[in-house]
């Protein structure tokens, strides 16, 4: 008779079980979701000296393997991350590529010579924009990397920091587009009072070019401040080889600049002493901001 009862209360509540069951499955997901986002800005590493890390290092080779092999899985997830947004840029290269000829006077001014020009182009395009695009994702992955060696504040300093990360590229290479890129072609295209005739291959690969690492050098600031706050970079050390700092933009300037004249040289020149002089201010309020916090705990 117990049989009984027992198998007709399975029955009754069968239904409500099975929602149970789901409710629960349900939680359990979540659980394993965000247990390590819980973990990632509560746990406090173990705050080992640099020379004994070296020196573990040296004695156990096989832990820095284990390092390189987690570092490769974060670059092929970068990786994908990239190729997925190349594959997605091509659907508005048409767009992008009559918004880059502008300075020209529309893509009709283009004269291919080489049946490979079109093509190299739309590449260059779709690459420079996958990578924007992909942007938040690779730093994602950097600091996912690096988030074990890193302290709580730290890690949560690098999560926030992607979007200013993306913010700066894009300024950046804006910047140099509506800026930089109207009187470097006024000589360019001007130069000795020669015709020039604008191929699609050089005009986009010098325009991506300047874009590109004008839009990483604004990046500048904000990476000084994020070592500064993670300890790893002195803004003293900034300060100090100031000067050092300025022979090494120049050089920089003159490779990045595709003139020769002063002019063009002094427009990259200008912006990049002041980011560096921006990420030595920053440098040293991450720093100021650390030691307050320091010494009120």
């Amino acid at each position: 008779m117990r049989n009984v009862f027992t198998f007709i209360w399975r029955v009754l509540t069968a239904p409500f079980r099975f929602v149970a069951w789901i409710f629960r499955s349900i939680g359990n997901v979540f659980a394993r979701i965000f247990r390590p986002v819980a973990e990632f800005f509560s746990e406090e590493p173990e705050d080992t000296p640099i020379g004994d890390v070296l020196q573990t290092g040296f004695e156990n080779p096989t832990s820095i393997l284990y390092h390189l092999n987690v570092l490769r899985k974060h670059i092929f997830r970068a990786v994908i991350g990239f190729v997925i947004a190349t594959v997605f840029a091509f659907i508005f290269v048409e767009d992008l590529l009559d918004w880059i000829t502008v300075p020209v006077g529309g893509i009709d001014q283009l004269q291919a010579i080489e049946v490979t020009e079109p093509i190299a182009v739309v590449m260059r395009i779709a690459l420079l924009t996958g990578f924007t695009g992909a942007l938040p994702y690779i730093a994602f992955e950097l600091v996912m990397f690096a988030a074990p060696g890193l302290s709580r504040r730290a890690r949560v300093i690098g999560i926030f920091s992607i979007p200013l990360v993306v913010g700066f590229f894009v300024g950046g290479a804006l910047f140099s587009y509506y800026i930089m890129l109207g009187p470097a072609l006024d000589v360019l295209l001007e130069f000795m009072g020669i015709s020039t005739l604008v191929r699609p291959a050089s005009y986009i690969k010098f325009v991506t070019n300047l874009m590109f690492w004008i839009g990483a050098s604004f990046e500048f600031p904000l990476v000084a401040y994020v070592l500064a706050a993670m300890r790893i970079l002195k803004p003293e050390v900034l300060r100090d080889n100031w000067r050092i700092a300025i022979i090494v933009i120049s050089v920089l300037a003159a490779m990045i600049t595709p003139t020769v004249d002063p002019i063009n040289m002094g427009i990259v020149m200008v912006p990049l002493i002041t980011l560096y002089f921006m990420g030595v201010g920053m440098a040293f309020i991450a720093v100021g901001g650390r030691r307050k916090r320091e010494a009120e705990a």
